[in-house]
Order: C-alpha cells, then structure tokens, then sequence
C-alpha cells in the first residue's frame, strides 16, 4: 500500500476519533475499506495507533470520493458530535471543497435515513457547485 492510501485511510481514522472515541462500527467500516485497499488487520490497526498525515488530492473525482467517505465514517454509528462536524468541515476545506457544498451537504445528509446520502445526490450537490 502507498503513502497516499495509508493517508486517505488515516484521514478516516483522525475523523472517527474527533469525539475522542471510534465506535466499533467506525472501527469495522475503516477496516473494511482498509481491506478494499489490500491492507492487513494489523496494518490499519497500526494506523490507528499513529496515523499519518492528510496528503494532496489533486482529482476532482478523488476528492469527492474522499470527502464522501469521510461523510460515511462520521455517520456510520448514528451520532453526529459537533466536533466531527468541524473536523469534517477542516479536511473538506483543505481538500478546496467549497464551503457552500458542505454545508448543502451536512444539511442533505439529515433527510436520508442513518443520515447517508446517496452517491447521485451528492454529486449533484457537487455539480451545483462547480459549474
């Protein structure tokens, strides 16, 4: 696995730590992508225990993939603190997401069940934004 893979899958963690505990069903789904990416159990664990840092997404459709991960690692237990909301908010901004598109999206997220919107949506919501 690549430095860029390890960071993207570190962002995830950083996130699900932001309100200072990882549910298990943010540990099951980090490693979940953690294994999509070719990685071992020990590998991602050994991320959480020291993640490294966010690296430059330079394609647009990397960035909203990312983000979108992101948005589903924030979500997946159910709970949105608001500290995950400002760390959400800081790794979109210096990804060079738009602020309105996040915030179009944190407000869409709350009218889909378990708060995921659907990939369509969000691209659309991106679209929006960038055209």
């Amino acid at each position: 696995m690549n430095s860029d893979q390890k960071a993207l899958l570190s962002d995830l963690i950083v996130l699900a730590n932001a309100d200072s505990k990882v549910t298990s069903a943010e540990y099951d789904f980090i490693h979940r992508i953690g294994s999509r990416m070719n990685l071992s159990s020990e590998e991602v664990d050994e991320l959480f225990k020291t993640p490294i840092a966010s690296k430059v997404i330079t394609s647009e459709v990397e960035r909203i993939t990312h983000f979108h991960k992101l948005v589903l690692v924030m979500n997946v237990d159910r709970e949105t603190h608001e500290n995950e909301i400002v760390v959400l908010r800081n790794f979109g901004l210096r990804m060079g997401i738009r602020p309105g598109a996040i915030d179009q999206i944190l407000i869409k997220m709350n009218e889909y069940e378990d708060k995921v919107i659907p990939a369509n949506k969000l691209i659309e919501i991106f679209q929006t934004y960038y055209n």
